[in-house]
């Protein structure tokens, strides 16, 4: 059986970045470079050149951007998606007549042998491009084919030089023969999220805490914090679940399986006769409340971010509208959610087995929509990791064809191969590990596994130091420079950053119990009171070091991270610059929040765009003190108690 065309000889492989053969898209946001590398080559030894071919899915027209060559049948090129949306890319290779005229032309008219004919192939190969261009181009590559013909007896340097004229070739690479070209044989993708997905600062708190001393707060009282969050730098400020609250098995203090009187539950019990995932908790307010408190976000710089928790409470009306959405026990009874030996009664998962999937699927969507209807562009999705994949998949892509500047971050405590797969099914961002990584050695392994390909095509860190879940024990026992610590690694080794507040800033580190990473006093399961001007605050480094992320674009993405060599276990640097070197920012910071440690750093100065041999100008944005360091190895002190950190501008 003959091949549709046997004559395309050019082969396409090794093409990168291709996630999982194709199967699913890379992400970038706009404005950023696509960077793909591919192993093109042919038989024999003609000359080979491609080009990437891309375009928005919204347009039919392809965009070219030049393959170059790198070694060993390596090419390079680059394009930059200019628009949100999804972009499509491929490669397209033929073997490059003119190219290989051209380059044995120069040999032979070295080696002074005679070209007459040699001459006439290539004024041949120069009119057909002059069929193929238009205009002025076309009369351009005619009058190059008349001159080739007219050079038989040219002298040799005379000769060579109209062969190697960078305008002939300009002309010919432009309309290139492309009869026989191969095309690679998968479409790929490229999914573009606005610049929020790349670069945030989260904030997360419960606006039932707002209130006044006792009181359940409302989204009025909560309006009164926006100034304050926005004083702190944060872009975007997350909600826990807003919606009614079961009643049935709901959980008292401190996780009590027995609820007292004026208990308020935990938020994550969604669901009650008020109405279910597209209500409102009355005591927070109404739905005009939450719009107006989201418009008021908004002129504070704020973008408001949903919590999308798919389970219910035996309350919930889809128990009694959709029973067939739950797995039912052989007793008749709903199974709740378990994590053995725990119980949580008063949750009941979702069964993404049912075989009424597709209106429980739509349904689903529709919770995204009607609160993307009240002006949310931002969910962080409570563990996706216990729903379906393929819904995930489904309805993200869904909701994105709509709406492609729709944000979601996954939050997937899991094993990786779970975290990565969530991010290729479409999760604009994921939490990581970091909360568990913490000696130097940890940071620098996983922050370079997470900052390189072919992680950093598919998933996008957003870091927290806490959650409401999750007090770790070096919080517990690290006092307030523990904090600090925490929170400068957070915000300057990734982009996306967040912190469960105001838990945070106040240093709440009271553990339930010992060996716990669950609160005292969890505000999961009541109301608290937080003093914002405690005396262990350290709201004003959070102000400064937001001031700073915002300021210098070189931690506005996680590409140039690069960790550089110290002489102490307990100090860890690293930069991160712009590609132009325009701005160099260099972090040291002492993990140990218990004593004071030096020592000397080794960097790579060349890789920080510095001349190994000149002295160089550096100041600290945390404390404006400028320095002036001379070669690779310079000497650092840090206290924990007073600032546990160096966050460098070098200044070339």
């Amino acid at each position: 059986m003959l091949l549709e065309e046997g004559r395309r000889r050019v082969q396409i492989e090794g093409v990168s970045p291709e996630i999982d053969g194709g199967r699913f898209p890379i992400k970038r946001t706009i404005g950023e470079e696509v960077q793909i590398e591919v192993d093109m080559f042919s038989d024999g030894h003609d000359a080979v050149a491609g080009t990437i071919i891309y375009r928005p899915k919204t347009s039919q027209q392809w965009r070219e951007a030049p393959l170059s060559p790198l070694v060993n049948d390596r090419w390079q090129g680059v394009f930059t998606v200019s628009e949100i949306g999804r972009y499509a890319y491929t490669i397209v290779g033929w073997v490059d007549h003119f190219l290989t005229w051209r380059r044995g032309m120069v040999k032979k008219v070295e080696a002074g042998q005679d070209v007459s004919v040699d001459l006439l192939i290539g004024a041949e190969l120069v009119e057909q491009a002059s069929q193929r261009a238009t205009g002025d181009y076309s009369s351009k590559l005619q009058t190059w084919a008349a001159t080739l013909r007219t050079m038989q007896k040219a002298e040799p340097d005379t000769l060579e030089q109209k062969i190697l004229s960078q305008e002939l070739l300009t002309l010919m690479n432009k309309y290139p023969d492309l009869t026989l070209a191969t095309t690679y044989d998968k479409e790929l993708q490229v999914v573009v999220d606005r610049e929020r997905a790349r670069f945030s600062s989260w904030y997360e708190m419960f606006p039932r805490s707002c209130g006044e001393q006792g009181k359940h707060g409302t989204f009025r009282d909560a309006q009164a914090r926006l100034p304050y969050i926005a004083e702190l730098g944060f872009d975007v400020l997350y909600l826990p679940p807003i919606h009614p609250i079961g009643t049935t098995f709901r959980k008292g203090k401190n996780n009590s399986t027995v609820a007292e009187s004026g208990d308020v539950g935990v938020c994550w019990g969604i669901g009650s006769p008020e109405g279910g995932h597209k209500a409102i908790h009355p005591q927070l307010g109404t739905m005009v409340d939450f719009q107006e408190f989201v418009a008021k976000a908004a002129e504070n710089g704020l973008e408001i971010a949903l919590d999308l928790a798919y389970q219910c409470s035996p309350d919930h009306p889809y128990v009694k509208e959709h029973p067939q959405w739950f797995l039912h026990r052989p007793d008749g009874t709903i199974q709740y959610a378990e994590n053995p030996p725990k119980k949580y009664q008063d949750i009941y998962p979702i069964d993404f087995e049912t075989t009424d999937w597709q209106n429980l699927w739509e349904e689903l969507k529709s919770v995204v929509l009607f609160w993307i209807d009240q002006g949310v562009k931002i969910f962080r999705v409570d563990n996706p990791h216990t729903k379906a994949f393929p819904f995930w998949e489904w309805m993200i892509g869904e909701v994105k064809q709509t709406y492609p500047d729709v944000i979601f971050l996954a939050e997937a405590f899991t094993r990786p191969k779970v975290m990565y797969r969530l991010a290729k099914m479409g999760f604009s961002q994921s939490y990581t590990y970091f909360t568990w990584r913490n000696t130097k050695t940890e940071l620098a392994e996983y922050f370079t596994e997470l900052t390189h390909p072919p992680v950093s095509d598919i998933f996008r860190p957003n870091v927290w130091p806490n959650t409401p879940d999750i007090l770790h024990e070096f919080l517990q026992h690290g006092g307030r420079p523990a904090f600090m610590i925490r929170f400068v690694l957070a915000a300057t080794l990734a982009a996306n950053y967040g912190i469960y507040g105001p838990a945070f800033e106040v240093c709440e580190n009271r553990p339930l119990r010992p060996g716990s990473e669950e609160y005292l006093n969890s505000e999961k399961y009541q109301l608290r009171e937080w003093d914002l001007d405690s005396p262990y605050t350290i709201k004003r480094l959070i102000a400064k070091v937001n001031r700073i992320r915002h300021e210098h674009p070189a931690l506005q993405s996680n590409n140039s991270l690069r960790f550089h060599y110290t002489d102490n276990e307990q100090i860890i640097c690293y930069s991160k610059q712009t590609e132009d070197f325009d701005d160099v920012l260099l972090m040291v910071v002492n993990i140990d929040p218990y004593n004071t440690q030096s020592g000397w750093l080794s960097l790579s100065l060349t890789s920080l765009g510095l001349n190994p041999y000149q002295a160089f100008q550096i100041r600290d944005l945390l404390t404006d003190v400028e320095y002036q360091w001379s070669g690779e190895h310079n000497y650092v002190e840090l206290n924990p108690y007073v600032l546990p950190a160096h966050i460098f501008c070098i200044s070339r």
